[in-house]
């Protein structure tokens, strides 16, 4: 019975898993077909130029989803309490109040978007060109709010579908307005921008249709309604946190866009494009442990710690069999891989070595995921956020202080190393919760079968 009850986790986890995994690698093809189509055709300074752009536009994306994160784990607790109808208003009450805050953050992006490339330094031969890309580019996020928004409330209650469907039509958008804007046009990167615009668009319409048509609950009306002070509480105390990790996060990135664009346009070419394969390889290992966060917090609200127990041990063992996959893949892959976006040799070469460093920390990474998804569902955000930030600092000054020992390639030993110290902070406070019989609701866990949704 218990082997039974294990594969169910297991099955659970996995079906819950791929929607998501396959949806992260379709959205990351706005940037590869970005990337792949201006670098075959514009040559390599349009390639470094987007790239180039790429802290800033994370800027908007990671604080977007560190809050929907927050936002997500309150939407599951309140599914496995079973107070479906409050769904309805923290939705509501969060598209107004994501959608203000990130309508006006937009605004002030397009003003001080050329300030930004020049205080990271951004190479002179691809000023122009950054500049084109960001401005056009910056104007998509409000639709990626809106579709932030909706994917939080969706993942939660267990629908990891729907976002799927979402990405596929808006990377077959994007790719196709490629080909045209760029490849035929000959719009250069403003082509690349308004492609990705365009199809992000795309996906905000899809998922706010498929919502409000397939989840009753996920129905509201436009009015004075639509905003809950006690759902606004109680989503910023979930929220706040990763939301201030990120803010965090994102400024870090933009110190360390500014320490890689001093080892020049190569370097910066090389390693872009490899954190564009990175970003697609440690998909599989972040979504795993967004599912663990999701299953815990549904677990968590029904009050079964039994079940997040198995959760925690079943999605280690995944994670490891992952994690290691993925090395033994990227380690002689790498190169091969960069190479397809029309880079130089010797950046390609780069690029390689990059791989060849950073895969070998990719099972203490996951690990470290499992212990963050199991603290974030049962409610611990405050404290995965600091760590976080604690890791981000750690690699920032490994980055300066080291540079001399590795070069450029301290990049990825600084990186690999912050995920070491990430590990052992969650193991930490892990430990301690698990100690703390306090650690989930106490209600009783009778009811608990009813609320898991795949």
């Amino acid at each position: 019975m218990e082997e039974k009850r294990e594969k169910s986790v297991v099955s659970i986890l996995v079906a819950f898993s791929l929607p998501l995994i396959l949806s992260g690698v379709l959205q990351q093809l706005y940037n590869w077909a970005d990337a792949f189509i201006v670098g075959n055709v514009e040559g390599e300074l349009a390639l470094a130029a987007i790239g180039a752009t790429g802290t800033i536009i994370n800027f908007y994306i990671t604080v977007l989803v560190g809050f929907t994160t927050g936002l997500s784990i309150l939407f599951a607790h309140k599914f496995g309490s079973g107070e479906r109808e409050i769904i309805k208003k923290i939705l509501s009450t969060f598209l107004v109040l994501v959608g203000c805050v990130f309508l006006l953050a937009t605004v002030l992006g397009e003003v001080f978007s050329l300030p930004m490339l020049r205080l990271l330094h951004t190479p002179q031969d691809i000023f122009r060109l950054a500049a084109d890309y960001l401005q056009i580019v910056l104007i998509g996020v409000p639709f990626l709010t809106i579709y932030n928004v909706y994917f939080s409330a969706l993942r939660a209650v267990g629908d990891s579908k729907a976002p799927f469907w979402a990405i596929l039509i808006s990377a077959l958008t994007n790719i196709g307005l490629d080909i045209l804007f760029v490849a035929i046009f000959r719009w250069s990167v403003a082509g690349a921008a308004a492609a990705t615009v365009l199809s992000q668009a795309a996906m905000a319409v899809f998922i706010v249709l498929y919502a409000v048509k397939k989840h009753e609950l996920m129905r509201f009306k436009v009015g004075r309604e639509m905003f809950d002070c006690k759902m606004l509480r109680a989503g910023l105390h979930m929220g706040i946190p990763p939301t201030v990790q990120s803010s965090v996060g994102a400024f870090g990135n933009l110190i360390l866009q500014n320490f890689m664009n001093g080892f020049g346009t190569l370097t910066v070419a090389a390693i872009t494009t490899a954190y564009r394969v990175d970003t697609i390889i440690l998909l599989p290992i972040i979504n795993l442990g967004s599912a663990i966060s999701t299953m815990t917090a549904q677990a968590s609200g029904a009050g079964d710690r039994n079940r997040i127990r198995e959760f925690l041990k079943a999605g280690s063992a995944l994670m490891i069999g992952v994690a290691l996959l993925l090395t033994a893949i990227i380690i002689p892959a790498g190169g091969h891989l960069i190479s397809m976006f029309g880079v130089e040799s010797e950046a390609v070469q780069i690029g390689s070595g990059f791989f060849r460093r950073i895969a070998c920390f990719y099972v203490i990474y996951g690990l470290a995921m499992v212990l963050r998804g199991g603290l974030e569902g049962i409610g611990d955000v405050t404290f995965s956020s600091l760590v976080g930030v604690v890791a981000l600092g750690a690699r920032i000054i490994m980055s300066y202080t080291l540079v001399a020992l590795w070069d450029n390639m301290v990049i990825a030993y600084a990186e690999g190393l912050s995920w070491v110290l990430l590990f052992f902070l969650y193991l930490f406070r892990f430990l301690v919760k698990r100690r703390d019989l306090g650690m989930v609701s106490e209600n009783k866990a009778g009811s608990a079968g009813d609320h898991w949704t795949v």
